[in-house]
């Protein structure tokens, strides 16, 4: 039986992935008034980001990296009664999106 491919970890670098599952989630949440449906793009675009890290990171930087993320979304809510809703997620996001960048600028330099 012929494999498919990853798309989602072959398209797109992890920090994008995280990035889009951050912005993303809560676009879909408030559009569509279904916080279940954000969160669900939230879930599947970090476990997806996860599945990168792993694999260009390791375990360890991996973990630390998905503790980050849901550390974000969750950090994001108290955030946004400072300083908004749309910036405060866009906040959170470049920290993630940053991190991310700086593991894969690591990763590849001990390679």
């Amino acid at each position: 039986m012929a494999r498919i491919p990853n798309v989602l970890s072959t398209a797109a670098p992890a920090a994008l992935t995280a990035a889009s599952g951050l912005v993303g989630g809560y676009g879909v949440a408030r559009w569509t008034g279904q916080r279940e449906l954000g969160g669900a793009v939230l879930a599947v675009a970090g476990a997806g980001a996860a599945a990168q890290w792993h694999r260009s990171s390791g375990a360890a930087t991996a973990a630390a990296l998905t503790g980050l993320y849901v550390a974000a979304f969750g950090g994001s809510h108290p955030l946004a009664k400072r300083i908004g809703a749309w910036p405060s997620v866009l906040a959170v996001t470049g920290v993630v999106a940053a991190a991310s960048t700086a593991a894969s600028v690591l990763g590849s330099r001990r390679s």
